[in-house]
């Protein structure tokens, strides 16, 4: 019988989850849009996006969080004396083992027992000149002699091990062919790091190398260049371990070098090649240090190691920082965060990459003429979608059932119909389309029982008495308290979210944003959304109220529509010399010149709605005297509920009669 096959199902550890949600776009969007209205530029915006994260995920802030936790990790586990502390047992087992021989052997002269033992009493408790002092010591003991010869061939591997990561382990129970071919390497190493640096190198000479000792380096560089950035990272973190250590046991180590392998010839190749690789790569740091605190001893080869992780950690904290001039999210090490933070790192960090990548090349962020990053058109209207869709949303609670006969019009129904038209955009009567069709079927002999073919012919659509379009004004209140109670978002998202009606179901419509403060100025919706918070005093809507009546003026034909949005009394109005005078309390002036314009356009059949923000008792009995003068009215709106009433008293002033928000905000 064939084996049976069985399947073992887990989760997918193979890169990013194929099956993941797509980048939502749309989130990211909104909570940059968010702080650019807040007065953030959009390049800053989307550095705090990406450093909070998407929702439910991980951002840059978090994977520098875990970072840096690594990092306090490695300093807090590990202590510097590793090897001297395995010399340090070494020694001491050749000493107890030789004592013990000494005391076995009584065929041993007297005086040569003596002499022995009196040398091994008077050795000095510096672990590094006691095994110095024991150089020429002749052992009696065979496991003694075993036991101090490890420590030269622990002191080679070690150093060995600095250099060449692995060496440690590969060089266990070495031969002494393979010492001879380690010597050859360095040798070669150092002849061939001199030509490069005098330029006399070639490719070949690299080649030549990499085919005799290539086995020595697992990293597999292709040239010169990449041997040496290994060589040369690796050497500086083994600099800095050294200076990681007390001074006390730099010194040991310094003077057990010269036992590694009982070859004094190995630490100056080694040294050679640290000057060599200084030389090439002075950019390296081979002069920093770190303070160790932790309970486990490590090695030489295994702390440069270490010492190389904690150099990747703060590369990886510098990336993730992204406070450079062009930083991006291209420049994170990927392997590198996998490496110290585990896969789900990575991929974290390849969804922000291709995040901030959709953002800048998918044309929601764009770059303007002076290379400053802006929100792009594009953008502009997928936020005042969403914003309209919020306010849409909230007036569909509201508002109750409507009469719906307008939707989809692009007029008043008036109830007779006509032939369909190239060019109508007028709805269908589906009735008289289907009883034509069934008319001519029977007409041209056919059997409308076996069927009906619908033709162009047959199609009527619904007469409509053609909209009044409207001349739309919002004035914005910009002065200094809109921006210190917490208004100025909600305004600017109000306006948006308006301009996206007007734009996109409404383009007949003429519609003029204007800001007032200090002065008064007509601005485009991008210019609004990107303003920063204003620290200007002033309240012009006397200003304000005279760039309205310009814009009214300029489409007579246009039925006028006035919304304003303040939240504080009039405190400034132009001059004829066309300075802004400003004086709080309201100067008696300024009220007299804001109410006189505001005359001027009642009596042209402006009725203005006034959107008052917060709860002063001055403010509302002023714009409640204004409503009264100029037929308009006052709404008293929550400031989250500002969008949606705008929108709704916007409708409300354009239909006189019913008007139902799921049609029009759809």
């Amino acid at each position: 019988m064939p084996a049976r096959r069985s399947s073992r199902y887990g989760r997918y550890a193979g890169g990013p989850d194929p099956l993941a949600p797509p980048v939502d776009l749309s989130e990211a969007l909104a909570q940059i849009g968010d702080d650019v209205m807040a007065g953030y530029s959009p390049e800053r915006a989307l550095r705090e996006y990406l450093r909070r994260g998407a929702q439910g995920r991980d951002g840059l802030d978090d994977l520098a969080r875990r970072v840096n936790a690594r990092r306090r990790e490695l300093l807090s586990k590990y202590r510097m004396d590793g090897t001297l502390e395995e010399v340090k047992q070494l020694l001491d087992k050749a000493v107890t083992e030789e004592r013990k021989q000494l005391l076995r052997d009584a065929m041993m002269p007297d005086d040569d027992r003596a002499f022995r033992e009196l040398r091994l009493d008077n050795l000095s408790p510096s672990t590094a000149a006691a095994v110095n002092e024991l150089s020429d010591y002749d052992w009696a003991s065979s496991e003694a002699k075993q036991a101090y010869d490890q420590i030269k061939d622990l002191l080679g591997r070690e150093l060995l091990d600095q250099r060449f990561a692995g060496m440690k382990q590969a060089l266990e129970n070495a031969t002494d062919e393979d010492r001879a071919a380690i010597n050859a390497m360095l040798d070669d190493l150092n002849t061939l790091l001199d030509k490069h640096r005098r330029g006399e190198d070639t490719p070949e000479d690299f080649d030549e190398f990499m085919a005799k000792h290539g086995d020595f380096f697992p990293e597999n560089p292709q040239n010169v260049d990449e041997l040496i950035d290994a060589l040369a990272q690796r050497a500086a973190a083994a600099q800095r371990m050294m200076r990681s250590m007390t001074a006390e046991q730099r010194a040991e180590l310094i003077q057990l070098s010269a036992q590694a392998f009982g070859s004094p010839q190995l630490m100056a190749a080694l040294d050679k090649l640290d000057g060599n690789l200084q030389a090439l790569r002075p950019g390296e740091d081979w002069s920093g240090s770190e303070r160790f605190s932790g309970d486990e001893g490590m090695g030489l080869g295994d702390g440069t190691g270490v010492l190389q992780d904690l150099a990747e950690l703060d590369q990886l904290g510098d990336q993730l920082g992204q406070n450079y001039g062009g930083a991006r999210l291209d420049d994170l090490d990927l392997d590198a965060l996998a490496r110290q933070l585990g896969q789900d790192a990575a991929v974290t960090a390849r969804m922000l990459s291709e995040l901030e990548k959709a953002l800048r090349e998918g044309g929601l962020l764009r770059k303007d003429a002076a290379g400053d990053l802006r929100l792009s058109p594009q953008a502009m209207r997928r936020l005042g979608k969403a914003l309209l869709a919020d306010a849409a949303k909230t007036l569909s609670g509201r508002q109750g059932n409507r009469d719906t006969r307008q939707a989809g019009a692009a007029g008043e129904l008036t109830g007779a119909t006509r032939p369909w038209a190239f060019g109508d955009s007028e709805p269908w009567d589906v009735t008289r389309s289907l009883t034509n069709a069934i008319i001519r079927t029977a007409s041209e002999g056919g059997d409308p029982a076996e069927g009906v073919r619908m033709d162009v012919r047959d199609v009527e659509v619904s007469e409509t008495e053609a909209r009044t379009s409207s001349a739309v004004v919002l004035l914005v209140d910009t002065s200094f308290s809109m921006a210190a109670e917490g208004r100025w978002v909600p305004m600017k998202k109000t306006a948006l979210a308006l301009h996206h009606l007007v734009s996109t179901r409404f383009r007949g419509d003429q519609l003029q944003v204007i800001s007032f403060g200090r002065w008064a100025q007509s601005r485009e919706i991008s210019e609004l959304t990107g303003l920063p918070p204003m620290r200007e005093q002033g309240t012009n809507l006397h200003h304000g109220l005279l760039l309205a009546s310009r814009f009214f003026r300029k489409h007579p034909s246009m039925q006028p529509v006035l919304l304003v949005v303040t939240d504080g009394e009039p405190t400034a109005h132009l001059t004829s010399g066309g300075d802004a005078y400003f004086y709080w309390p309201p100067d008696p002036e300024t009220i007299a010149l804001t109410v006189v314009e505001l005359d001027k356009l009642a009596r042209t059949g402006v009725n203005p709605i006034f959107f008052r923000l917060g709860d002063d008792p001055g403010l509302a009995r002023f714009l409640d005297q204004l409503a009264r003068r100029s037929n308009g009215r006052v709404v008293a709106p929550d400031l989250a509920d500002l969008g949606s009433a705008v929108v709704g008293e916007f409708l409300s002033a354009r239909f006189r009669g019913g008007w139902d928000a799921d049609d029009w905000l759809e």
